[in-house]
This record gives structure tokens, sequence and C-alpha cells, in this order.
């Protein structure tokens, strides 16, 4: 099961943004601006810098979760998102025997799917554990395990990347571990930063339009209901 956690983040991070953007505009200084802006003029241009996509000044502050629960398959989606920081469970140091894994629903759902899925993971464990019990180093016995192979990862990003990844990750139309991880990682910087994240999510949540063109998931007026007025 994901677990997602977020373990850090820039301390104010709206007045941060705010900060950052009434800067542009006023002879005065970052720490005198950050001290002295109203919290109704933070939430206002916080508001408007996202509605407007003034998106740099959302870079100013990051947020670093930790994730368990997830596959391999996951990680590898995960990184091809360039602008952040990763640090991952190493399989060359990390002994893997008897390994959790992760079960796609349209697996578990079918018996017989589900029987030769569990099967095949008993299989890969036992070949694992006898290829270091013949000394084989750990960095190679790892070659036999699976996609599915459950791990651990801190990932660390900061505004505007957020955005960008929760676009392409909350859509319905992408893979529905990285999906479902992407909605806890939504959920959990809109407690600390609910303004900074009001309409984040899929790119029609956030635009008001669905960019998939034919491949859309058809469901935009479902989607349009968790904009928030």
């Amino acid at each position: 099961m994901i677990k997602v956690t977020l373990l850090e983040h820039t301390p104010e991070p709206e007045r941060v943004v705010a900060m950052a953007a009434r800067l542009c505009y006023s002879p005065s200084g970052a720490a005198e601006l950050k001290e002295k802006l109203p919290e109704a003029k933070v939430a206002d241009m916080v508001k408007m810098l996202v509605e407007m996509g003034h998106a740099s000044t959302l870079e100013h502050v990051s947020f670093t979760f930790g994730i368990e629960g997830i596959s391999r398959v996951l990680t590898h989606q995960l990184v091809r998102h360039r602008i952040a920081s990763y640090s991952q469970q190493s399989q060359r140091y990390v002994a893997a025997h008897d390994f959790a894994c992760v079960m796609p629903p349209s697996i578990a759902a079918v018996p017989e799917a589900k029987a030769r899925f569990e099967a095949l993971m008993q299989s890969i464990r036992e070949a694992y554990d006898a290829f270091t019990e013949l000394g084989i180093p750990k960095e190679d016995a790892r070659y036999v395990l699976a996609n599915a192979a459950e791990t651990k990862i801190v990932v660390t990003m900061n505004a505007r990347s957020l955005h960008h990844f929760f676009n392409l990750r909350c859509c319905n139309r992408a893979q529905w571990e990285i999906r479902e991880m992407a909605y806890q990682m939504l959920a959990e910087a809109k407690k600390v930063a609910p303004l900074l994240f009001r309409n984040a999510g899929a790119s029609c949540v956030q635009t008001g339009r669905c960019p998939e063109g034919k491949m859309t998931c058809g469901r935009f007026a479902e989607m349009m209901k968790l904009r928030e007025p």
C-alpha cells in the first residue's frame, strides 16, 4: 500500500512565494517584505500568481516527501521528472530476501492471474536466495528481481515542478500506481499550502480544459467538479 509522508517543506511557503513576487516591484528588501506582507495580501498574490501562470516565483519553495509501498515500475516513471531530487533504497546494498511486491488491481481481481503472480514472485524470491547463498553479490543477484518489487524513495520538488507533476500524473490517463501516489502527494502539499495548490491536479482541473485531444478520458465534466470556485 502506498504511503506518502511530507517530511519537510519551506517554512511559510505561500508567504515566500508572495514575497518573491512583490520584490520584483518594490524598493523594500526581501526580509522586510516577508515580515510585513499582510495575510490577505499574501492570499491575493498567491491566487493571482497561480492563475496567471507566473510560475518562476513558485520555484523558491520546495517540498520533500518520503514514499513507501511503491514498485520499481512507478519509480522508473517518476525519475523522468527531471527538476527534482531523488534518493532511492538501493537494491545493491539492501538485501531483498522475502521482498514485498506491488500487485496491480487488474491482476488481483482475477483469481487465476493472482495465483500465477504470487507463484512467480515466490519463485523469484527463491532464486534470489539461492544466488546469494552461492556467494553471488547482492548487486548481481538483484538482476532477477521483478519490477513489482517494493521500494522506498525520498523526493524533493519545488512548487513549480510539483504543479507540472500533478498536471501529468493526476490525469486519468496516467498509470494507476503513479496516479494514486500523485493524489496522495497533492493532499499532503495542500495541508501546508492550500492556496498554492488550490486547483492543482490534472491539467483539466488546473486550466479548465483537456489537453489530451482524441486521447481524452471522457470524464471532463466529472473532473471539473474538483475545481474550487
